[in-house]
């Protein structure tokens, strides 16, 4: 079975003018931003009366006309600023260019068919591909490109039947969260009429071994003119049984007492049992229930009844099942339960190793785990009674995802992925212990000119943290920079391949990936070590990587850019404001900017396991020190900022980042810009179409090349 991920973190889904001696890339000219309304709303919480100037900017662009004239005025004066940079073109050009080249998904193996993603370059959506064989002729099965004019309607999740003769697949439009789900033959490539609305984190979607229907998740259909805004609760879980309507589908299990909690289901590769995972927040807590289909009532039976570890089902083999858990092992272990057993005592088959294990599954008679080795893949096999059994041999240093399967499949497959090696998929036997490219990638780019670096550094508190540092082999140091980052939600970020950042270091720019505290790197510790009271751990780390490249000749004074998504948007946005002379440029994207009020639209209320609750003190006092829009000081030159979000962005909603540019556009805080890209049709990251893929990253590497003094020279 595939394994069931309990978790909803807050995922992101991903540059110059030239210089010259006699022109330093300090030159600057004030912009003239639009005018922003203030109101006086001014709120007492604890005692500390807490101004909000810009609340107003919080309703939806849709529904708000003021609101949308200012997004308008906002697009205006970046868009003729971003078209002052003549490294603009020259960005968007040469990333086209590499972005053209054929990218593959995993194939997903059913009924003796290969289902599998694939772009032939430029396509903004990837179209779903099928094989009847595994190295027959593939034809499409489903193309999304036609589905709209701006090519911002994606297919999102799918998965098909049993027998491979239909598939269940699920339609984004404009980058929401929301899901349409239908479903078509894959033989005739028709639909078969069934259609779900209104689901969300669905998490894969899991048929019936009959193929009669499939399960899914979903919330109850939020108001109209809040669909974009209104807080997600009461999760439940559906079944669909095919040729009947949506009315007609079957509640299989909901918590009404506990509206915050959410739920997520998947059936074993027998077919008889569906596991549903129970989750509240982000953290890695669950609960476990078990449904056993043979009996019609379809009763859960609770498993693991208490919400305090994570137990992420990998498989079963009849009665036993087998879960990653970090339930005494903070760097997780492989436990059997036997549901047959009345005590349901967990049996220890893995124990906890020094490195993180950070997947699993059962393909053949083996258990494939993947371990996090100082933020790097190794892949090792044990047998189900927990002998090991060697290792995956993988194609060098990076990351290695996928390996999904059954039980007595004897074939899977995995992608890997590196700074400088493109993502390509092998096969894998599980007999033999072979791996063979299944599609490997042709880019228009020498890998053999890049240097790959891991190092690390000391934290404020002394605490050792990686980083990689990428660039060409011919770029020497002190050059412009780009450091990236995230540090939240126990996900860890490891090497994996950038069209765009080519582009960067083609031009003789450094990347550099910290992998700071709060990620998953190192397991619950290095987790813990980042959140709630120990946040500011985050910042400190990031900091202290800055600080190093500069210290190490890597980067100069002027010459470095941050950059970070979503949490890692809040990232860039806190240190900005507590080191703001240490960075040139800063490039937050759909970041979580006001800390007092996240958990009240959509999604935000799962991330108080990482950042706390506003409406608690001790809480409400970490937050208010660092939070982004609360914490903008004048009197200080600030990095120039270029912020982005996007319309549809029902994860972190874009009100975020507008109060944020607001406030900064009102400070006193130097010369330099500070502006706000705002895409339309478009969310929090997945689905985005190719060609604004490509057009934002230009204008992210033109404005970071301008502010961190990189010289762009057409190719």
């Amino acid at each position: 079975m595939r394994r069931i991920i309990l978790a909803l973190p807050l995922l992101f889904a991903s540059p110059a003018l030239a210089q010259t001696p006699s022109e330093p890339h300090t030159t600057m000219t004030k912009p003239a931003y639009p005018q922003t309304r203030r109101v006086d709303v001014v709120e007492e919480q604890f005692g500390v009366k807490v101004a909000d100037p810009y609340r107003w900017l919080e309703n939806d662009v849709r529904n708000d006309k003021e609101v949308a004239d200012w997004v308008a005025a906002q697009n205006k004066v970046t868009d003729a600023y971003l078209a002052t940079l003549p490294g603009r073109q020259p960005f968007a050009d040469r990333i086209k260019a590499l972005f053209n080249y054929e990218r593959f998904g995993a194939p997903v193996k059913k009924g003796g068919r290969y289902f599998y993603a694939h772009n032939a370059g430029l396509q903004n959506q990837a179209v779903l591909w099928v094989r009847d064989t595994l190295e027959g002729e593939g034809r499409v099965l489903i193309d999304p490109n036609g589905w709209s004019k701006d090519g911002a309607t994606a297919l999102a999740e799918w998965l098909p039947s049993e027998d491979g003769k239909l598939l269940a697949y699920s339609i984004q439009d404009g980058g929401t969260d929301w899901r349409t789900i239908k479903v078509i033959d894959t033989a005739t490539g028709k639909e078969t009429g069934d259609e779900i609305s209104w689901a969300k984190y669905t998490m894969g979607l899991s048929w019936a071994k009959d193929g009669s229907g499939f399960f899914y998740s979903r919330y109850p259909e939020p108001p109209a003119e809040a669909k974009f805004q209104a807080l997600n609760e009461n999760h439940k879980i559906y079944f669909h049984k095919l040729g009947t309507p949506q009315s007609a589908d079957r509640l299989v299990y909901e918590t009404p007492a506990s509206p915050k909690l959410s739920h997520y289901a998947g059936i074993t590769d027998d077919g008889r049992y569906l596991v549903i995972g129970t989750t509240e927040g982000t953290d890695n807590r669950n609960l476990v229930h078990i449904v056993d289909l043979n009996d019609s009532k379809w009763q859960a039976r609770t498993i693991i009844g208490k919400l305090e570890n994570d137990w992420s089902a990998v498989g079963n083999k009849g009665s036993v099942f087998y879960f990653s858990t970090n339930a005494g092992a903070p760097r997780d272990r492989i436990v059997s339960i036997d549901i047959a057993d009345p005590g349901l005592t967990p049996k220890e088959i893995v124990p906890e190793q020094k490195e993180t294990l950070a997947g699993a599954s059962i393909v053949g008679d083996r258990l494939i785990l993947n371990y996090m080795v100082d933020a790097r893949t190794e892949v090792r096999r044990y047998t189900l009674d927990g002998k090991a059994d060697g290792k995956v041999a993988l194609p060098g240093i990076g990351t290695a995802s996928g390996f999904g399967g059954e039980l007595g499949d004897p074939e899977t497959f995995f992608a890997f992925t590196s700074f400088n090696y493109p993502t390509t998929i092998f096969r894998y036997d599980v007999t033999t212990g072979k791996s063979t490219p299944w599609a490997q990638p042709k880019v228009a780019f020498d890998p053999s000119q890049y240097k790959v670096e891991q190092r690390f550094y000391a934290s404020k508190d002394g605490t050792r943290v990686p980083m990689f540092v990428v660039r060409k082999a011919t770029t020497t140091g002190p050059a412009p920079t780009l450091l990236w980052g995230y540090g939240g939600f126990n996900v860890p970020y490891t090497p994996a391949f950038s069209a765009a950042r080519v582009a960067w270091m083609e031009q003789g720019g450094v990347f550099v990936l910290a992998n700071i505290r709060g990620g998953g790197e190192y397991g619950k510790a290095w987790h813990d070590g980042g959140r709630l009271a120990n946040k500011q751990n985050v910042f400190d780390d990031f900091i202290a990587a800055g600080e190093y490249l500069i210290e190490q000749g890597i980067a100069g004074k002027d010459q470095l850019a941050i950059q970070g998504g979503s949490n890692g948007g809040l990232l860039v946005g806190a240190v900005v404001n507590q080191r703001p002379d240490l960075f040139a440029a800063a490039l937050p994207a759909v970041g979580v900017m006001d800390m007092l009020r996240f958990d009240r639209w959509t999604a935000g209320r799962y991330w108080v396991d990482d950042y706390g609750y506003p409406s608690k003190e001790a809480d409400f006092k970490r937050l208010y020190a660092y939070s982004p829009y609360h914490n903008i000081k004048g009197g200080r030159a600030y990095p120039a900022i270029l912020v982005t979000t996007a319309d549809t962005d029902d994860r972190v909603v874009p009100g975020h980042s507008f109060k944020y540019t607001a406030a900064l556009q009102a400070a006193d805080i130097g010369d330099k810009p500070h502006l706000a890209r705002i895409e339309t049709r478009a969310g929090h990251g997945s689905g985005k179409p190719t060609d604004k893929i490509i057009e934002e990253a230009a204008d992210l590497y033109a404005f970071a090349a301008k502010w961190t003094g990189l010289e762009v020279k057409p190719r």
